[in-house]
């Protein structure tokens, strides 16, 4: 099953957070933060919202950093997914 977003909105899958402190700290799982860098997996074809012409200017395989709690998480093939809106994305990884 694939997910195809409408309108402005964008499929991301969270990267992996880190395990370890830079200092070489191993991290249980309760005290690693959510991540906030994804991947875009699937973008919409944008268009009229809210009675504005959106121009989507992500792509996909575009690492993005997004708002924290933002989106709606979905599950897909045992995949965990988050579907946010273009204006959610606050920046391009490059």
């Amino acid at each position: 099953m694939t997910i195809k977003p409408l309108a402005d909105r964008v499929v991301i899958k969270a990267v992996e957070a880190e395990e370890k402190t830079k200092t070489g700290f191993i991290l249980t799982t309760a005290s690693q933060e959510k991540p906030q860098v994804a991947e875009i997996v699937a973008v919409g074809p944008g268009g009229l919202v809210d009675g504005k012409e959106v121009v989507m200017t992500v792509k996909v395989g575009d690492k993005v950093i997004v708002s924290k709690y933002s989106g709606t998480e979905v599950k897909c093939d045992g995949v965990e997914y988050n579907i946010v809106r273009q204006s959610d994305i606050l920046a391009i990884v490059e």
